[in-house]
């Protein structure tokens, strides 16, 4: 069954807004684009399904985006501190459910805090492939990029494989994925014997190529 793809809103396009913008659009998600600076908006164009040139201060701007409709809004802005806050605290007023912002320092971080952000995240460089990677999946509670080829994910079990073993996956046969470890709540099982039985929200850490991965999750879990 393919997954159901969402519509995400990032404003402020630089590395860390356009990165995942890049990859969100790549995952096959529809991806509104948004900053002040028309030169950004442009080069962002081809890696979004709409890229826009908007002030996000302006509330009546938002509106005319239709940005209240958005179940995920990415405020990536950057130096600008005092926009970043505006617009988060537009979007809250505007009921957007989930509004994930870059915040700069701590003193901003506290702001976004009081106005409800509801998440805040400090990047670091090459972080928004990973936060992509966590927005568009229910399943993926951590994202570690070891290449270009392979990664590490925390992955939750769900119910389609609760009180089955390691055997009965097969994980390694079928999606060419190893399960290094299972965590339940604070123990952590290091090389599970292919015995162990698998819990519903048990956390599974997988490593693999990207795309043997990619199957697990969708067809595995």
């Amino acid at each position: 069954m393919a997954k159901k793809n969402k519509q995400f809103a990032v404003i402020g396009l630089g590395r860390f807004g356009g990165s995942i913008c890049k990859e969100l659009y790549k995952m096959g998600h529809q991806v509104l684009a948004i900053d002040v600076n028309e030169a950004k908006v442009n080069e962002f164009a081809s890696f979004a399904t709409h890229a826009v040139i908007a002030n996000t201060t302006d509330e009546k701007a938002l509106q005319s985006l239709g940005v209240r409709n958005f179940e995920f809004v990415i405020v990536a802005i950057g130096d600008d501190i005092q926009t970043s806050i505006l617009t988060t605290l537009l979007l809250k007023e505007m009921n957007v459910p989930n509004v994930w912002v870059k915040a700069q320092n701590s003193y901003h971080h506290k702001v976004l805090e009081k106005i409800g952000a509801d998440r805040i995240i400090h990047p670091e460089q090459d972080m928004g492939i990973r936060i992509a990677q966590h927005l568009t999946s229910e399943k993926i509670v951590d994202y570690i990029e070891l290449s270009d080829e392979y990664s590490i994910v925390e992955l939750l079990a769900t119910p389609k494989i609760n009180k089955k073993s390691l055997i009965d996956l097969d994980v390694r046969a079928k999606y060419g994925c190893t399960i290094l470890a299972i965590k339940r709540g604070e123990a952590v099982n290091v090389s599970p014997l292919p015995t162990e039985i698998i819990n519903e929200k048990d956390l599974l850490i997988v490593i693999g190529h990207k795309n043997d991965l990619k199957r697990f999750e969708d067809e595995g879990m």
